[in-house]
């Protein structure tokens, strides 16, 4: 029995935090886990940003309402969800993936959530589990499963490579060149290929 973990952002839907930082004009905020592996190191520093500018949940929302998914995802999510099992498993956070699931088409996602104050300030973070992407893959396992993963940023490497086949998508040159040993795909059509014979 086979399952499909992928990552979200990047993957199958624009990075939240470049789309934030350009409509909000604060670059630093650019910064991602494809530059950045310590993902707590990341969002603490993320936060301290929010804060110094006044900036919190509703104005992350209101950019978020005009993320569209990436060009051919939801036809590629609607076809692999046909052939197997499909989970999207990421270190984003409910109050930001709901708007982007339901354009979706509503897949299963796994992700985490943030500690907000009265006032809409973002004070913190819970993450679902230690090692989020890499835990759930091993869990899944455990059940039974043999899982097929892919994702684009440091925090993807771990579930890739723990599972049967994985693969890297829409990734950067360098974690490219530091894994060549990953099949690396630019389009949703070479994906889909790719998984379908892993499915085999």
């Amino acid at each position: 029995m086979n399952i499909v973990c992928l990552d979200m952002e990047g993957v199958l839907v624009p990075e939240i935090w470049i789309a934030f930082a350009q409509e909000s004009g604060i670059p630093e905020l650019k910064r991602t886990t494809r530059d950045e592996p310590d993902y707590d190191k990341l969002m603490r520093w993320r936060l301290g940003i929010l804060k110094e500018h006044g900036l919190g949940l509703k104005e992350i929302q209101a950019t978020i309402a005009k993320i569209d998914p990436l060009p051919g995802a939801k036809e590629f999510l609607d076809e692999l969800r046909t052939m197997t099992q499909v989970v999207i498993l990421s270190d984003t956070f409910e109050e930001f993936a709901q708007p982007l699931m339901k354009k979706l088409g509503w897949p299963t996602i796994f992700c985490n959530r943030l500690e907000v104050a009265p006032d809409g300030e973002i004070t913190g973070f819970q993450m679902r589990c230690e090692q989020s992407k890499l835990t759930t893959v091993k869990a899944l396992q455990s059940m039974g499963y043999d899982t097929i993963a892919a994702g684009d940023s440091y925090n993807d490497l771990a579930m890739i490579q723990a599972s049967k086949a994985g693969f890297l998508f829409k990734s950067t040159d360098k974690i490219k060149a530091d894994h060549p040993e990953l099949p690396a795909y630019e389009e949703f059509g070479e994906l889909l290929e790719g998984i379908r014979k892993a499915l085999d």
